[in-house]
């Protein structure tokens, strides 16, 4: 009897202490910078950007935007500085070195760290959003200029009129 009394009070220790597992459903915790791009002359119609790459500042060239043709991208922004710079590519020929369009966009932005649970940890957001563009080559607008926050990726924040 004591052996079963034993038996059953390890097993019994055992189930009470296993922990619920953690999973985080919010996916990315941190959004991303969601650009769509329109056509230049009627607005509300959506562009393919031709031949895009994108890269960072210093950075490589994202790897799912190289040369790629797509109507809209979402880039991640740098949640340890008050700014990203961004460069983007187009071209209408694929391999065409002299076609190649460059134009530089600034994001300029103050992050913000928020809790959101301990199997997800932090999630920052982005707040007092302002954009900039060189505007010289490809792009011609883009609207808006500025963000209150930015605190998911469920909708274009910018649109680029190209």
């Amino acid at each position: 009897m004591r052996k079963i009394f034993l038996i059953l009070s390890f097993v019994l220790l055992i189930i009470t202490s296993c922990e619920k597992d953690d999973f985080c459903l919010k996916n990315p915790v941190t959004p991303n910078l969601v650009l769509r791009f329109y056509s230049d002359a009627s607005k509300e119609t959506l562009k393919n950007a031709r031949l895009l790459s994108v890269w960072a500042e210093g950075k490589d060239t994202i790897a799912d935007y190289t040369s790629v043709s797509t109507d809209s991208i979402a880039i991640p922004l740098n949640s340890l500085a008050s700014e990203t710079i961004y460069h983007l590519k187009i071209n209408n020929e694929d391999g065409a070195e002299a076609d190649n369009q460059y134009t530089t966009f600034t994001i300029k932005y103050t992050p913000e760290e928020k809790y959101v649970s301990r199997s997800c940890g932090y999630q920052v957001l982005f707040n007092d959003v302002s954009f900039d563009s060189d505007n010289t080559n490809w792009i011609k607008d883009f609207t808006p200029e500025t963000l209150t926050t930015i605190d998911n990726q469920n909708t274009a924040h910018v649109q680029i009129f190209h």
